[in-house]
């Protein structure tokens, strides 16, 4: 009888155990209506609360999908994990015409962090815009300045910039092979006079000028930054990572490895996030920027 009793308890806390593992490293798609729109995302280990989550942002023609390999190896980190589709991104609305610029963004992004209640963010960037024209003139779409004209659309078939995606997006990464084989999901998003408009509108207000003033406030970020990058980056050189390294007073350039592209380096964010002091440090919030990935915040 006791012994039966033992392996009764034995196999109740391991069901415990599990349940609560489980509970931790769960993933769920949620969606939270925003000034206008809804903001759809991921969150991962919901249980671990809201206070020193991490927060993981997509690059310009991504979606909550880009950290799907990510997102398993963080649930180690004891904090809960939030991959967000931006506005006219992945399954949060895609208004058009809407302010999907840099500040239009950061301001829902800040409504939606604030309805939630997170608070001493890790936030994780990838791809990130930093500075006049960081992308290169052919990528992520052949001819950018002239893809920036207004009246670009209206001239562009979608077939055409199907073509165009098919033919430059694997370029910004080192395992093209691999990258090929879920490149839809970068590309299917925009198969549609919708989503055409939706892509050219984010090229166009990757306006250089507007692009390199919004960059001047970086000096006064007033949070630790850890940044990682691709020595062999082609679309967004080293040298950016190095001039914004000179320019956020508490930043640290570190990790840079030959190439730091989608899924080349996946496994650096990991191990940057597993450092990440719990509590957090005085400073509220850490950045970490990564170039492909971007991270930016302590």
């Amino acid at each position: 009888m006791r012994l039966a009793l033992q392996l009764g308890w034995a196999k109740r806390g391991s069901m415990l155990e599990q349940s609560t593992e489980n509970a931790t490293s769960m993933q769920e798609r949620r969606s939270t209506h925003v000034v206008h729109y809804d903001l759809s995302y991921i969150v991962q280990g919901a249980g671990h609360g809201t206070d020193g989550v991490i927060v993981l942002l997509h690059d310009i023609l991504g979606g909550a999908f880009t950290w799907r390999d990510v997102l398993p190896q963080l649930a180690g980190t004891n904090r809960a994990v939030y991959a967000i589709d931006m506005l006219g991104y992945g399954l949060s609305d895609h208004p058009w015409p809407a302010d999907t610029s840099i500040w239009g963004q950061a301001d829902c992004l800040n409504f939606l962090f604030n309805q939630l209640n997170l608070t001493n963010i890790v936030l994780v960037l990838i791809d990130t815009i930093c500075y006049e024209y960081t992308f290169a003139p052919d990528w992520p779409i052949p001819d950018m300045n002239k893809r920036q004209d207004p009246d670009a659309p209206k001239h562009t078939q979608v077939e055409d910039v199907i073509h165009d995606l098919r033919e430059t997006v694997a370029n910004g990464v080192q395992n093209t092979d691999r990258f090929k084989e879920v490149m839809n999901e970068w590309i299917e998003p925009w198969d549609s006079e919708l989503g055409k408009e939706l892509l050219f509108q984010q090229i166009r207000l990757l306006y250089p000028n507007y692009c390199n003033s919004v960059a001047t406030d970086l000096k006064e970020m007033g949070k630790p930054a850890l940044i990682i990058w691709g020595e062999k980056d082609a679309q967004v050189p080293l040298k950016y990572a190095q001039r914004l390294h000179r320019e956020i007073p508490e930043s640290r350039l570190g990790g840079v490895c030959e190439w730091c592209a989608w899924g080349d380096c996946n496994d650096q964010i990991p191990r940057a996030t597993a450092r990440v002091p719990t509590p957090l440090p005085t400073a509220p919030a850490l950045t970490m920027i990564t170039k492909n990935p971007s991270v930016r915040a302590y």
